[in-house]
């Protein structure tokens, strides 16, 4: 083997994966077949479940001093949703993907790995023990296990031949990185005649300007994929919608997106495992292809890390497509529930209108407005976990707020299991998993519980945590 795992894609989903595996001592290589990285932020924002997730690796505060990542306000269908301390730590940051991806890079590369660029996959072949790939430059490597996080366009997802049912896009709409004069008094803006615009931050330049997301579209702006944006088509379209009192300064980058809706039947395809956009496509609202290519990749981290270190139990490398595949068809369902109230290609049909406001309306409601906000923060997600109490919290993300432990975030960066041991009951068990799982005497409010590596909780509640500890981390040492 050249090495333990391969991950072809060097945006968010990969370089989140490549770390999880080398926080693990996993060897690994990341290839990418673009020459640099990209400039344009294809996402604006990072969401409270993902910020749970660095802050557990020990990441946040270093992404968040890379530069201006304000405070921002999530959005269902263009409806803001006000952050809630009491169901969120993290607020929603804006933080925009050339940062996110820039800080991997960064922090990668301070750890030793570096993404071998310009390696164009061109053909795959797996056997019972490793798959090999081969590059467009002439050469090869085998390694273990490979993971396709390419991107929408996945020559892995191509090569293998897997299918990837949806619905084709029907129209385009533009998304730049611009800096305006003036503010827009709300984030989305329509005019009279369907057209409409929304804006959002996306962090400072180098000399502290303000840089904006612009997205917009309605009717007759749905022209081919490939025809360039220009500074006219976004000056018209901010008139249209704005008149004078916003206008465009300097257009960094823009493209143009569709409203495809695509996901893959299977994640894992013998050694080869599927994620980010390789996995599911959709309109990007609220960043969530990005966020939830980088939830894929905490899931699978630590997976791969236990095959690779010989102490998977079977089936958990199974458990990754059972988790996540729910997971992408709810952001499916739930972008194309907005696409329909945000009316895209700006019918104003009577119909759409009057369920958009109806939706306004309804998100007022405090029990409408926590279920969409946690629907768009990434902490909805309740992973299936066979075998397990029937407990409030089992398969749903750990949090200092209901532990009450103070130090969850800090124990977690271990990147070992945990099982909190309030009542001293469990030690001699517990000592059996000693060498995968840290137990932690301490006061947890909600009682004894075990705790993935990737922050969520398998077990929970009054009998012995045997079984899900042999589950979940393999067969105990000998004594």
């Amino acid at each position: 083997m050249d090495t333990d795992v391969l991950v072809v894609g060097a945006g968010p989903t990969g370089m989140t994966l490549a770390n999880e595996l080398l926080r693990e001592g996993v060897a690994t290589v990341l290839v990418d077949r673009l020459a640099r990285r990209g400039e344009l932020s294809k996402a604006g924002g990072v969401q409270s479940r993902t910020l749970e997730a660095l802050d557990q690796r020990g990441l946040l505060e270093p992404l968040l001093a890379t530069g201006e990542h304000p405070v921002t306000t999530g959005h269902f269908a263009g409806i803001p949703l006000p952050h809630d301390p009491d169901r969120h730590r993290l607020p929603w940051r804006s933080v925009p993907q050339v940062a996110v991806e820039g800080f991997f890079e960064q922090h990668l590369a301070a750890h030793g790995l570096r993404a071998r660029r310009e390696h164009e996959l061109t053909g795959l072949a797996q056997d019972g023990a490793g798959v090999t790939a081969f590059f467009a430059n002439g050469r090869s490597l085998r390694a273990r296990y490979l993971v396709a996080a390419d991107g929408a366009h996945s020559t892995v997802r191509s090569l293998l031949g897997a299918a990837f049912p949806g619905e084709a896009g029907t129209l385009t709409i533009v998304a730049a990185d611009v800096r305006l004069s003036g503010e827009p008094d709300t984030s989305h803006t329509w005019s009279e005649d369907g057209h409409w615009v929304a804006v959002f931050p996306i962090g400072t330049d180098q000399l502290g300007r303000p840089l904006r997301r612009l997205v917009f579209g309605g009717p007759g702006r749905s022209l081919p994929r490939d025809l360039p944006v220009t500074e006219d088509e976004i000056r018209e379209a901010l008139s249209i919608v704005f008149g004078t009192r916003v206008g465009l300064v300097e257009l960094r980058y823009a493209r143009r997106i569709t409203n495809a809706s695509r996901q893959v039947e299977q994640y894992r395809h013998g050694r080869v495992f599927l994620a980010g956009d390789a996995a599911h496509v959709h309109l990007p609202l609220g960043a969530q292809g990005m966020n939830t290519g980088m939830q894929d990749a905490f899931n699978l981290g630590w997976k791969l890390a236990a095959a690779v270190r010989g102490w998977a139990p079977d089936g958990l490398l199974d458990t990754y497509h059972a988790e996540r595949h729910p997971v992408g068809a709810a952001v499916l369902r739930n972008v194309r529930a907005q696409s329909l109230l945000m009316d895209w290609s700006g019918t104003r049909d009577p119909e759409v209108v009057a369920a958009r406001e109806l939706f306004r309306d309804m998100a007022q409601l405090p029990a409408v407005q926590h279920y969409v906000a946690d629907l768009m923060a990434g902490t909805a997600v309740r992973y299936p976990m066979p075998g397990a109490d029937d407990h409030p919290l089992v398969g749903r993300e750990a949090s200092d707020r209901e532990l009450g432990t103070g130090r969850l975030h800090a124990l977690l960066r271990s990147g070992r299991g945990i099982l909190l041991d309030p009542a001293d009951a469990h030690a001699a068990t517990a000592a059996l998993w000693a060498d995968r799982v840290d137990r932690v005497v301490a006061g947890a409010d909600s009682g004894p519980m075990l705790i993935r590596p990737d922050g969520y909780v398998c077990w929970a509640g009054a009998n012995d945590p045997e079984k899900a500890l042999t589950r979940w981390f393999g067969e105990p040492r000998t004594p």
